[in-house]
């Protein structure tokens, strides 16, 4: 296994975790060969059972944004319970960053602009999908994806009201490299009073 030499220098230095998640993203959109923006997303229903499933990262500002249908189990948790945890884990370059916030939605001009940058066939399957229901069968979907397909042509396809986009705002997050016999590193930043304190754990 390869050793890593653990955090850099200029990354201990940082006064904001964004700083380092920049760094390593970069590093993995380059590494990694699947997917880096996919992270886990935990969300928990009305009986406290946690729930999870991968998202893509569509942008990073002041919070992780990512889209989805409102009406999925996700949108439906998240409207009742605002606190959500996302994991990225990029095993090309060994590194893992966790995520805790609270989760907004995003204005409706930043979820347009994003939508139609999607190819059409891709707005189209957000459209038609009633995500989380129940199918007939399973082609029922593809059937009426091209049903619509051709009801559609020439037409522009605008994004539907239930198709939104999510921010987490954090309020932790936390890095964690690999290192031989278990010897792995952890720091982790909490918000507090606006600012960003640090620990290091035990892995």
């Amino acid at each position: 296994m390869q050793t890593y030499d653990g955090f850099k220098e200029k990354e201990l230095n940082y006064t904001s975790p964004f700083e380092i998640f920049y760094d390593w993203f970069e590093e993995a959109k380059t590494e990694e060969i699947n997917d880096p923006d996919a992270m886990s997303l935990a969300t928990v229903n009305d009986d406290g059972q946690p729930n999870v499933r991968m998202v893509l990262l569509k942008k990073i500002d002041h919070g992780f944004v990512f889209f989805s249908n409102k009406n999925s189990q996700k949108g439906i948790e998240l409207n009742k319970n605002k606190s959500a945890a996302v994991c990225f884990h990029w095993k090309s370059i060994r590194k893992q960053v966790r995520i805790k916030g609270e989760v907004s939605i995003i204005a409706p001009i930043e979820a347009d602009n994003y939508f139609d940058t999607r190819p059409r066939g891709s707005r189209i399957g957000a459209i038609v999908s009633k995500q989380s229901s129940v199918l007939s069968g399973p082609d029922q979907f593809s059937k009426e994806y091209s049903e619509f397909i051709e009801s559609m042509e020439g037409k522009e396809i605008i994004r539907p009201d239930y198709w939104v986009g999510y921010r987490i705002i954090p309020n932790e997050i936390e890095f964690w490299l690999n290192s031989d016999f278990r010897l792995h590193q952890r720091l982790k930043f909490r918000l507090q009073d606006k600012s960003w304190t640090r620990d290091y754990l035990y892995p």
